[in-house]
């Protein structure tokens, strides 16, 4: 299982700390919450989100590998990645869709 660390991408989406007055400026975002549980996600389009509260193991589709991310982190998903979200802490956290 990989761990978010600082700056450091993880096949197949980045996971960074950030701090959340840049987040707040920056995103101009929608905000979503959810409690814990496991469900599948697939991203339509890229999203960027930034984690209010919560802790979540994503599970990529199609691979072994779990990236593990949570409250402080900025995370970037890109367009079509599918994985299964099982969330150990329930969710906060404000998200944006990338037009292109």
């Amino acid at each position: 299982m990989s761990t978010a660390a600082a700056g450091r991408s993880h096949y197949p989406f980045l996971v960074s700390p950030c701090p959340r007055f840049l987040i707040a400026v920056y995103m101009c975002a929608l905000r979503w919450g959810c409690p814990t549980g496991k469900f599948p996600v697939k991203f339509d389009a890229r999203q960027t989100c930034y984690l209010l509260k919560g802790k979540v193991r994503a599970h990529i589709k199609g691979s072994s590998e779990c990236v593990e991310f949570g409250a402080g982190d900025l995370v970037v998903f890109p367009k079509g990645l599918s994985c299964t979200w099982d969330v150990v802490a329930a969710v906060d956290k404000y998200y944006k869709f990338d037009s292109s």
